[in-house]
């Protein structure tokens, strides 16, 4: 995986990867949710949900399916040291996430369970960060300190990609968003395995993504298998582009590349962080879920799940032109644009729902709770 230099048929195994992940996840999808449907496998409506009717939830079997074959077949397992611990740790992480969306289990034992997948990956893979770029002096880090932070970052980008899964497209368009960013640097630098892990991860989502928001009959949610799953590789995305820029000295060198990240990612990660400070200002558990999330207020202001959908990756685009155009930036500086920008985005809904008399206050939202 560490190979830098363009293979002969990358570009051709990189469409054909897309393409195999969107056909197997559009294909498999109408009999998912033909099977769901017999065994009452489906998410009701409640005070926390934005649908109104029972829909099935098991899309991310579909998207587990079309990434394991698609990144098997076109990814050479032999010269890639790296496939098999994600796999493996991503075997983990789907089936935790499919017994919740069966069964719901504790969240002490999904955290459990998303630890060991993320320590599969930085300690048996060495799929770890090792160095901080620069930020507050630091380059270099130690061993245990890189394994503590990737595992980290890890449970901090796979479960942030869950918490934004409440409406239809969102956490499918993010990943699509982020991957195709990920993936087109990949390309480009000549690291093509994870240019085609994001291949697989565009095509399973767009495959997914089609049914979600514009499914009739065969409309599904991914549920945390999904999310879970893609949050995963995100977050092994982020920490190999990282990596390589630590140590990449060629023309599209990302000098910047943690707040870069920060910025492909914005929507999940700024929103987590949003409401988990909103609930512990409230006086209640940052891990209680309610509706105080930026796309529940597009939707108060009585914007359709896809316009809200569009609007928020529309500003995430934003964010990562921006992250792109200040690369050379110190990172603080760059992080520190991010963050205000992003509370200034955040706030905006917010601002209009009090406008027009329509935010929900406190007690309601604990209620809700």
């Amino acid at each position: 995986m560490e190979n830098i230099g363009l293979s002969a048929f990358g570009e051709l195994n990189i469409l054909l990867a897309l393409v195999v992940a969107f056909g197997i996840a559009h294909r498999a999808i109408p009999s998912i949710v033909a099977v769901a449907r017999d065994k009452k496998l489906i998410d009701k409506p409640n005070h926390r949900t934005s649908h109104y009717k029972d829909v099935p939830t098991l899309g991310g079997v579909a998207i587990f399916a079309a990434l394991v074959v698609s990144q098997c077949i076109f990814i050479k397992v032999g010269g890639c040291a790296d496939l098999k611990y994600i796999i493996a740790g991503m075997v983990l992480v789907f089936f935790i996430g499919l017994k919740d969306d069966i069964l719901a289990i504790a969240a002490i034992k999904k955290l459990i369970i998303q630890i060991a997948a993320a320590l599969i990956v930085a300690v048996l893979g060495n799929i770890r960060l090792t160095n901080l770029h620069g930020f507050m002096g630091i380059t270099e880090i130690p061993y245990i300190a890189s394994i503590l932070l990737t595992v980290f970052v890890i449970i901090v980008i796979l479960n942030s990609v869950n918490l934004i899964d409440g409406i239809d497209g969102l956490a499918s368009g993010v990943s699509i968003i982020s991957s195709v960013v990920f993936g087109i640097w990949f390309y480009l630098v000549g690291a093509i395995d994870y240019a085609i892990i994001c291949a697989t991860i565009v095509g399973s989502s767009v495959g997914f993504f089609i049914f979600n928001v514009f499914g009739n009959k065969n409309k599904i949610f991914m549920g945390d298998t999904g999310s879970l799953i893609l949050g995963f590789y995100l977050a092994i995305l982020a920490i190999k582009f990282n990596e390589i820029n630590a140590y990449y000295t060629g023309d599209y060198k990302i000098y910047a590349a943690p707040a870069v990240s920060i910025g492909i990612m914005v929507v999940p990660l700024f929103d987590t962080l949003r409401v988990f400070i909103l609930r512990a200002a409230s006086g209640r558990s940052p891990f209680i879920a309610d509706k105080n999330h930026v796309h529940h207020s597009l939707i108060d202001l009585g914007l359709s799940h896809f316009k809200a959908t569009l609007w928020i990756l529309g500003v995430n685009v934003i964010f990562i032109i921006i992250s792109f155009l200040m690369y050379r930036r110190s990172i603080i500086n760059v992080t520190l644009v991010i963050l205000v920008l992003a509370i200034v985005a955040s706030y905006l809904p917010t601002h209009f729902l009090r406008k027009r008399g329509i935010i929900r206050d406190q007690a309601e939202s604990k209620e809700s709770a």
